[in-house]
């Protein structure tokens, strides 16, 4: 016994923790894992059908549970996920498993007896009709709770291996070790010591003697994603949050970036790792995130998941739709502090309200999503309509051309910084997919970005090809854009391609351009300033009044939602006919008319895709009435709308004035001849001598700077430093 006090400390395995409320723990949990049983076997309707034990029969894989239910069974039960889930939970899962087991009929063994079917682990999928709550409003307080957030997923990882028990193997004695991992993005505790005990003759185990046995341990499939705010739920001024998701098991690779969900799932935190700056090795920092337990992914685009309209306001929807003159009475809604412009809120509604989305037996998917571009004159309210689209949509991305480009407009890939792999990230027709993009100054963007997006108008989708990552996106969103002409204003006396500078291509792409001009007239600007006036000497019982303005703004809001759910209207025959018609008239009307242009083209040319503009139009006035289909009242409306758009643009300009009288045509060929006889090829004169000198024969300016024009058009004189010189070309 010498020796026994020289620095050593001697112990002895004693069992220092409560017996008796260990064992009441374990008697809590098995009488909570009776009830969750009980729950799941008894839980049903009064003519006897029992919804999760029909659920367990039909998928053994996973178990979808309405908290809502759980709380009409047992609020305790309630009360014990939403407070404590990662405890909870897996008993849940637990019972699931066994109660499948007993659901099961028996199955012949290898040896011919009856033995009872053997079942994996059965993932529970909850969801709950609760309010969400924003990722803002999530702090320390919500950890380890149960939460329902609401977001718009922006990038999606690649698949991983997650270990659900890790196998260690002795590297002393070759003994095994089976440690559990913690769930989500927790990992184990390696051991530090070996618990075999030694035998006689037996080297001892030394310290950290483990590793890692791969090929035995237990895996499930994780994936990571990033949610961010919805945009309409970002306060102004304020960045986007975003927040990490990590989903395992069934809800892996189910969520592609774009797609609008709200997530039920445990608030978790993790140790960052591979961190730099002030947070490398700040042990008490932790990086929160949440463990989904259950999506609910928003249909086609839809926010907020599933719609849910209640029996009374479907009634005053259906009510609504049947009392007389819908249309015009939802186009006054459409920007009321707006004077006039009928026409344009008359194409807003029609945006917002959208066409029929259409898919082809061969695979082919046609766009139901109408496309406005508003041209012309500034202070003419077009930014105050996109403004108000933004807020009435019920999604929409507002961007201005300049501050945007293509990867902003599209998706970008990003390397993680952590990870070092790449992933995706959805611009703004991404996170519009489902509802309005509404650019601004359409005309600065610059040509390369403005490309960038004919697919995403045309298609609907958005291709990427990038560093290694091949896909599509969906970006089913309705473009309304505002642009300037290049000088500004919009000028009568140049040709409708000088004042739209834009590619035929991209401009093919709307259904409806309309050309806004302030027109100087003294009854109508009266009338203009009196309605100014009278908004800025009301503003203040409108702020007063706001709650009023909110609630019909959210009840149009609504009705668009609910008649882009409820109604799918399709064209009549006497409708199709009638449109057909129409088509191959202006086509031959667009024609002739550039054959008295001599071969000149239209700057906005009229094809197949304006004669689907036109169905859109019609199917979306018919939406309006939750129509079911499109009459010909609603294609002449249609038609109406397009030619005082479309067919005006195109007709635009001074072009469209030399055909007006036979006398402006002769004073034009008599100006043309005396410039060819004035100036020979290749030389140049003032442009103010040669009105100058004209004048002086007799000719008006006017009719001089025209037929300057329309001789550049053709290629016969070049205007050169800022229209001031003319040359004369072959």
């Amino acid at each position: 016994m010498s020796g026994w006090d020289e620095g050593n400390v001697f112990y002895s395995d004693q069992d220092l923790v409560d017996q008796n409320g260990e064992d009441n723990g374990v008697a809590n949990r098995l009488v909570v894992q009776g009830k969750f049983k009980e729950f799941i076997r008894s839980y049903g309707e009064l003519n006897g059908y029992f919804p999760y034990r029909a659920a367990l029969l039909q998928n053994s894989n996973f178990l979808p549970v309405n908290l809502d239910d759980l709380d009409n069974f047992d609020m305790e039960m309630g009360d014990l996920i939403r407070k404590n889930p990662a405890e909870y939970v897996p008993l849940f899962e637990a019972a699931a498993a066994e109660v499948a087991v007993g659901l099961r009929a028996k199955v012949t063994g290898d040896r011919g007896d009856m033995e009872e079917p053997t079942t994996g682990d059965i993932q529970l999928l909850l969801s709950s009709k609760q309010n969400s709550v924003s990722i803002r409003s999530l702090t320390a307080d919500s950890i380890s709770k149960l939460v329902k957030i609401t977001g718009i997923i922006i990038a999606a990882s690649r698949t991983k291996a997650k270990a659900t028990s890790v196998t260690l193997l002795c590297k002393n004695c070759k003994s095994t070790k089976v440690v559990p991992c913690r769930p989500g993005l927790g990992g184990a505790v390696m051991p530090r010591n070996c618990d075999h005990p030694t035998q006689p003759g037996e080297e001892p185990c030394p310290l950290d003697p483990f590793v890692v046995a791969p090929d035995k341990s237990k895996y499930i499939d994780q994936q990571t994603l990033k949610l961010q705010e919805n945009p309409e739920d970002v306060p102004t001024g304020e960045m986007p949050r975003n927040l990490l998701l990590a989903v395992d098991r069934t809800l892996v690779q189910k969520i592609v970036p774009g797609t609008r969900v709200t997530a039920v799932g445990i608030y978790s935190i993790f140790q960052a790792g591979g961190g730099s700056g002030p947070q490398k090795g700040a042990v008490a920092v932790r990086q929160p995130y949440v463990r989904v337990l259950g999506f609910e992914q928003a249909l086609d685009g839809k926010s907020r998941g599933a719609l849910d309209f209640d029996d009374a306001e479907e009634q005053r929807f259906k009510e609504f739709s049947r009392s007389p003159d819908v249309y015009n009475k939802i186009c006054s809604m459409i920007g009321p502090s707006i004077f006039g412009h009928r026409d344009v809120k008359k194409a807003v509604a029609c945006l917002l309200f959208g066409g029929s989305r259409k898919f082809l037996p061969d695979g082919v998917r046609l766009r139901g999503d109408i496309n406005v571009l508003l041209l012309g004159d500034p202070s003419t309210a077009k930014s105050q309509f996109l403004k108000f689209a933004e807020k009435t949509a019920p999604i929409a991305v507002y961007t201005s051309g300049k501050g945007s480009s293509a990867a902003g407009l599209t998706a970008s890939v990003i390397r993680d910084a952590s990870s070092r792999e790449f992933y995706l990230e959805g611009g703004a027709m991404v996170l519009a997919d489902g509802g309005v993009v509404c650019i601004d100054e359409f005309d600065k963007m610059r040509p390369e970005d403005r490309v960038a997006i004919h697919e995403a108008m045309e298609q609907q989708t958005i291709s990427i090809a990038k560093a290694g990552i091949t896909t599509v996106l969906n970006s089913r969103a309705a473009v309304l854009a505002a642009a300037n002409p290049p000088s500004g204003r919009y000028d009568d006396l140049k040709t409708a391609q000088e004042n739209i500078e834009l590619q035929t291509t991209i401009l093919s792409r709307f259904d409806l351009i309309f050309i806004v001009k302030d027109t100087r007239d003294h009854a109508r600007d009266m009338e203009i300033a009196r309605h100014v006036v009278n908004v800025h000497a009301t503003a203040t019982s409108v702020t007063k009044d706001t709650e009023k303005g909110s609630d019909s703004d959210n009840w149009l809001r609504r009705y668009i939602e609910y008649a882009r759910h409820a109604s799918n209207p399709r064209l009549s025959e006497a409708a199709a006919t009638a449109l057909q018609t129409k088509y191959v008239q202006i086509r031959k009307e667009m024609r002739q008319r550039q054959n008295d242009r001599n071969g000149e083209g239209s700057p906005i040319p009229i094809t197949v895709r304006q004669l689907e503009a036109i169905i859109r139009i019609s199917e979306s006035i018919a939406r309006m009435q939750l129509s079911p289909e499109a009459t010909e009242e609603h294609v002449v409306e249609a038609i109406r709308l397009f030619t005082v758009s479309t067919l005006d643009a195109a007709k635009s300009g001074v072009a469209a004035h030399i055909t007006v009288t036979p006398e402006m045509r002769a004073e034009i060929q008599q100006v043309e001849t005396q410039v060819k006889r004035r100036m020979g090829i290749g030389s140049r004169m003032s442009t103010r001598n040669l009105i100058e000198a004209l004048g002086r024969m007799g000719m008006s300016e006017n009719t001089v700077r025209r037929a300057l024009i329309i001789m550049e058009a053709r290629g016969e004189v070049e205007l050169m430093r800022e229209r001031r010189v003319i040359q004369r070309n072959a």
